[in-house]
């Protein structure tokens, strides 16, 4: 059994412990805890905000929305390759008969 290295993640000034299982995973949440902080940062910078649940929140959609607009991306160009590949499909099998 694989021994869970531990570690410390701060967020809007907060810290956090957590349990991880590997050098590549510890690097994945400190970046992500950085990405959030900028983001926190930004947020306070612009916005009279006086809640840091607030600038929570908000750090969250704007992560949240980025994944679904990609996942849309994702998905519309799925779609339109599949097109795409069902054309030639078509044109090769006319070709063929």
């Amino acid at each position: 059994m694989e021994k869970k290295l531990r570690i410390k993640i701060t967020i809007a000034g907060r810290v956090y412990p957590l349990s991880i299982n590997n050098a590549t995973e510890e690097e994945g949440m400190r970046k992500a805890a950085n990405r959030i902080n900028e983001m926190v940062a930004k947020f306070e910078k612009n916005y009279a905000v006086s809640d840091k649940q607030d600038v929570l929140a908000m750090s969250a959609l704007q992560f949240a929305s980025q994944v679904e607009i990609h996942s849309l991306s994702k998905e519309n160009d799925l779609k339109k390759a599949t097109e795409k590949l069902n054309v030639l499909s078509q044109k090769l099998d006319s070709h063929l008969e």
